[in-house]
């Protein structure tokens, strides 16, 4: 499906921002009831493929069914991936500047422990760190209570996508910017985590900066990534992006994509009982993740709905592949769709266009501290290098 391109005039930072983080938020809430599962299994389970937001995988018994118990994923409820991209947005406005590694210490941490919100899966009012996942209640055991250097909190964490699946604000407020949101969120991850883990969070980063750019398409997203990615993630993306060349819809491309992956991913074929070498340090496997976000994004040209519904259907960890795809696929400016952005907000009860407005504002007051910066660099070059010698 090719992606609808609107004009130049009608995709603002604000529209990019906006279809970024809302996009997000629905990848999320449309993979949390099938995650965890193969695509036989989701097939199995709804008699066919999921085209929108499914209630839970165990029906009324989601209360005490192992192994979601006790979170309510599914009727359109998002997820942790929502919830820490939402407080990552919180820092930003509170800092209104770049963020590094002390910021997620001294900012996100405190709005972790002390702030209680509405908790979707939960149904009830509770502090953020009742509901994020072990690794990432390792950055209230590091900085909290260890008092560890924050550029180096990450480092003995397990190796997954929990850094990298709040980065799209970072690719906002770099916008356009592939290099700088790739630098600033290798920093901020350092907080969160080491490896490929902290590898593909900037590298997420660098594909929604790389969306921004005007008369962007999932091939020039994928190249930008190509042009920062390291060692075992660039690898990944390369190879599950060159299967996805292959392929124009989602139904077709869910064992290759997979099949490309294999190779890197150290989970292993069953998603719920990893292999011994999983989620450790190496230079030479990556998350699942990213790759197959972007795959998806080829797959689907760019196409919303395509490739959520794609990234949602291949299981595994699949609300978080989603939450990329649908960033990635709103930054480039493809529609989200209404019906499930409202159903999800409501269901959520959470406001997934404020986030949006904020970052908006933020993102501006950090670009025009950047000309500034930029501009006294230049004026403070030029008068100690002297004039350039012509040819």
């Amino acid at each position: 499906m090719p992606l609808k391109q609107p004009t130049q005039q009608e995709t603002t930072l604000e529209d990019r921002i906006t279809g970024a983080l809302v996009g997000a938020a629905v990848g999320d809430a449309l993979g949390g009831p099938v995650e965890g599962y193969s695509p036989d299994q989701i097939l199995e389970r709804h008699g066919g493929r999921v085209h929108g937001i499914v209630g839970p995988w165990n029906g009324d018994d989601w209360r005490t069914a192992r192994p979601i118990a006790p979170y309510h994923k599914g009727d359109g409820h998002v997820t942790d991936d929502t919830l820490m991209t939402h407080a990552l947005i919180r820092v930003y406005a509170k800092v209104r500047d770049h963020l590094d590694a002390y910021a997620i210490a001294d900012h996100l941490v405190p709005d972790l422990t002390t702030n209680p919100r509405w908790i979707p899966e939960l149904e009830a009012e509770a502090l953020p760190l009742h509901r994020i996942f072990l690794a990432e209640k390792w950055l209230v055991a590091r900085l909290h209570y260890g008092h560890v250097d924050p550029r180096e909190a990450g480092v003995g964490n397990i190796v997954n996508c929990g850094a990298a699946m709040y980065m799209a604000p970072v690719g906002l407020v770099n916008a356009a910017n592939p290099r700088g949101a790739y630098t600033e969120a290798l920093d901020i991850a350092a907080a969160h985590q080491s490896s490929y883990g902290r590898e593909a969070a900037a590298v997420f980063a660098a594909a929604v900066a790389a969306a921004c750019v005007p008369g962007a398409t999932p091939d020039s997203v994928v190249a930008a990534c190509l042009t920062v990615a390291k060692d075992g993630t660039r690898t990944a993306i390369e190879q599950v992006c060159e299967a996805a060349t292959h392929y124009s819809d989602f139904e077709s491309a869910l064992i290759p994509l997979r099949e490309a992956v294999a190779p890197y991913d150290t989970v292993g074929p069953d998603y719920r009982s990893p292999s011994l070498d999983a989620r450790r340090p190496s230079r030479t496997r990556a998350i699942e993740e990213l790759p197959i976000a972007l795959g998806m994004l080829v797959v689907s040209g760019g196409d919303f709905r395509h490739a959520v519904l794609g990234s949602v259907n291949y299981g595994r960890d699949c609300d978080s592949i989603a939450t990329m795809a649908g960033a990635m696929a709103g930054a480039l400016g493809s529609p989200v769709p209404q019906d499930w952005s409202k159903t999800i907000a409501e269901a959520s009860r959470l406001d997934l266009w404020e986030p949006a407005t904020t970052l908006t504002a933020v993102a501006r007051e950090i670009f025009e501290g950047d000309v500034h910066r930029r501009r006294a660099h230049e004026a403070a070059f030029t008068q100690i290098a002297g004039p350039r010698c012509s040819d």
